[in-house]
């Protein structure tokens, strides 16, 4: 994961979407680094370094500028531990150099958006039996793995249960008679976490 001092095979197969983007999933303790912090570098854009396990650095080597990948907040308290968010990949794996150099290599990945409705873990688990590719994801079998890949129907629901970017005028559906336009805005906002936006 980030670090705040710094500046700007199977378990790699990500599911690919008709316009070649993959989808993943990337895990931090908010108390080192949060969606906050995120969503404050200069352009939304940060390092995703500091990873050792042999899996997770394979599936971080694998990723693509323009894949996307959901935030995770993970944490020792179980309420804690949910999806806040999406970022993209900006830059691909490179090797850190000089004083960083320590920290092995990284990707760059650039804030999307931020859920309006994080989905907590307890939630991914309680439709394991019900959405296709959910028994078989990562963050179930492999609770300690930090970066992994997202099964595309998995993706879905989570975008679909994160209800849209908080920055696409939530404070619309509020007002009496804008059912259209809060519909339209979240529309528009599952199309950019999925990436289809951009087809």
């Amino acid at each position: 994961m980030p670090r705040k001092a710094k500046p700007a095979a199977q378990a790699t197969a990500a599911a690919t979407t008709a316009t070649g983007v993959q989808y993943w999933l990337v895990k931090t303790e908010p108390g080192e680094w949060s969606w906050s912090d995120q969503a404050s570098a200069p352009g939304g854009v940060a390092p995703w370094d500091g990873v050792r396990n042999n899996q997770a650095m394979k599936n971080l080597r694998a990723m693509r500028t323009g894949d996307r990948c959901l935030f995770y907040h993970s944490g020792a308290g179980a309420a804690s531990r949910r999806v806040v968010g999406v970022v993209e990949v900006a830059r691909t794996w490179y090797e850190g150099e000089g004083k960083d150099a320590a920290a092995g290599g990284a990707v760059d990945v650039r804030a999307v958006g931020e859920f309006r409705n994080p989905v907590p873990l307890g939630d991914i688990k309680k439709v394991a039996g019900e959405v296709e590719g959910m028994r078989e994801f990562s963050l179930l079998r492999q609770p300690r793995l930090s970066v992994m890949p997202v099964p595309s129907k998995v993706w879905d629901w989570i975008c679909d249960a994160g209800g849209g970017f908080v920055q696409d005028g939530e404070a619309e559906e509020g007002e009496e008679g804008n059912a259209a336009p809060a519909r339209r805005h979240f529309v528009e906002s599952f199309s950019a976490c999925t990436a289809r936006g951009a087809q």
